[in-house]
Order: structure tokens, then sequence, then C-alpha cells
């Protein structure tokens, strides 16, 4: 083991961090207390605001912005939010705003005006390029693995990654997408990223800000077990964009209405029927979104001992793989 080795990249110098560890803005999940972890520990906390509500974001920015020196930002849906969200975070100092699925333009000048570093995402050339043009401090190259939302045409987290990295050079890259332990970070600073920011895997932290039953899901499912699609949106009527499918694990509607889509978009019956075997408990309240490494998620470990762990792991990765280790 390589004690005390410190991972430096162009992105873990922007911000000044221990480790090219950044927690994925998970809306409404990652919030402030997780966020202050994280950043508590060396890496990038990202609070995720989702689409912005006010008071949700006075209570978890309040958080972070009173317990932590480190670094941390806010990350928005960019489809879902309004200036005003924007600015009520910037209100807070944020290090750093990152922006994900939807046209950044009409934000760039907000964040850029403010001080903070501007982070998009995003999940296939187009938008790379349209995210470069926007003046990306940093971009993050989101591969299919990922848990939750993303691109409907993207591609593998192992293709994708290098291509970006060439792509946005000198911009920092960040890898995303079925990252789960240090050794995911050590191939992806392999590929060309300068960092990875990682979801699913802090969803087993007590700091997480969701229902135990989804936690619980993801520590004992496994990566074949999850599905990539539009139907847990159309199941809870949410305004998800069609063109951002959703990776989820599986359950008994998810599995009956794959690939059917059109057909249950058109059944209200159907989403009463959801909401009804949530109600009885034979379903978590929200769909568990996690990314197809959750095999590698055995327990929970307080965010701070994780990222400290992730660090030492990806070490010790590019130490065996260099014959060094």
């Amino acid at each position: 083991m390589m004690a005390g080795m410190t991972l430096r990249t162009p992105f873990t110098e922007m911000f000044d961090l221990q480790h090219p560890i950044a927690l994925a803005p998970m809306g409404l999940s990652a919030g402030g207390a997780l966020a202050s972890a994280v950043a508590g520990a060396g890496g990038l906390g990202l609070v995720g605001a989702a689409s912005g509500d006010p008071a949700w974001l006075d209570r978890e920015l309040a958080i972070v912005a009173g317990s932590t020196e480190g670094a941390w930002g806010v990350g928005f849906l960019t489809w879902a939010i309004t200036a005003r969200a924007v600015e009520h975070a910037l209100s807070y100092r944020p290090r750093a705003i990152m922006l994900s699925f939807g046209d950044p333009a009409p934000y760039t000048e907000l964040v850029r005006g403010a001080g903070a570093a501007l982070i998009i995402q995003v999940t296939d050339l187009e938008e790379a390029r349209q995210a470069l043009d926007a003046g990306a401090d940093v971009i993050v190259a989101q591969g299919t693995e990922a848990g939750g939302h993303g691109g409907e045409h993207g591609r593998s987290t192992m293709s994708f990654v290098p291509v970006i990295a060439d792509l946005a050079a000198p911009v920092p890259v960040l890898a995303a997408g079925g990252i789960a332990d240090g050794r995911g970070i050590a191939a992806a600073l392999c590929l060309g990223a300068a960092g990875a920011l990682i979801g699913t895997r802090f969803f087993a932290t007590p700091e997480i800000l969701a229902d135990p039953a989804v936690t619980k899901a993801i520590v004992d499912g496994y990566g074949e077990d999850t599905t990539r699609n539009r139907v847990a949106d159309l199941l809870r009527g949410s305004p998800w964009p069609p063109q951002f499918p959703g990776r989820a694990l599986r359950d008994p509607f998810l599995d009956q209405w794959e690939g059917r889509e059109e057909e249950l978009a058109a059944d209200p019956g159907a989403q009463q029927a959801y909401r009804d075997a949530i109600a009885r408990g034979e379903l978590p309240p929200t769909p568990v979104w996690c990314s197809q490494a959750i095999d590698l998620i055995t327990g929970l470990v307080p965010a701070a001992d994780l990222v400290g762990l992730l660090a030492a792991q990806a070490a010790e990765a590019l130490a065996a793989a260099s014959g060094t280790g």
C-alpha cells in the first residue's frame, strides 16, 4: 500500500483538493452534510439541488457553507432551473456550479460573474462541443453505466472518456459512470481524466438523504439487475425530458412496462397502481437510481472515510499497474 500518496491532477490543483474525487450532485439526495463530509475529506463536495427549490437550497447550503473549509459546489438539472435558482445558490459562495442535461448557455455568465468554476456534464460529442463553447472550466464525461439519468445516445465510460479528454484538452475532464471503487478512479486517470465523479457509491453512506430502503436495495443489488429506460419517470409522472432515460434497479413495474413506454404514457391506471404499491410498502418511495457498479457496494461507510478509502485504493491500483506496488 502506498500510504500517504497524493494523486495530483489539474482538477485537484484547480480546487486545491487532496484527492481527484468529486461527489456527484444527485438530485435532492446529495445534501449539505454529504457534500461537507466529502469536501472535508479532500474531495469536491457537490450538493444535488435538482431544480433549485429555494427552501431546500437554504437548508442544505447553510449546512455545507457553515461546516467545511473544503471545496464544495452546487449541481443543477439545466432543463429544470431558472436564473433565480442559480443566483440563490451563488449567494452562498460555492466554489463551483455544475450543470447537467440541457443547454448551459443561459447560465454561464451568471456563474462566471460570481467567480465560481463552471462544471458541465456531457453525454455525447455534441454536448461536449457545446460545453467547450460555453467556456466550461471542467467537463464531466458521463458513460451509460451511470445511475440515474443520462444521454439517449450515450456511450460507455471506457470509450467515451478518452475521446472527451482529447477533445477538451487542456480543460480537465472527470469520468462518470460505473465508478464505485479506487480501481475505477485509477482507470479514469489512465484514460486521460483528471478525476472521477462518483454518485451511487455515496448512496451507501449515513449522510445520504435517501430512504433506507433505497440504500439497502443498492447494497443488496447487482449490476445486471439495473435497466435503463423512461419507465420510472413515466410511472411517477415526472417531467424529465424524454431524451434523458434513467438507469434504475429493476422492479415488477419496470419489468412489466419496459419497451412499452408509449402504451404506459397513455395509461393513467398504471401510475395509480405504482403509487398504490409504494403506499403498501411493496416498493421503495422513489426509484432506486443506481449504476452498473453496485456489485462493488457491500455496506455503509461514512462519507469522509469512503473518500480516503477510494483514494488509497486508486493509488494502490496505479502502483500495481506500474509494477511499483
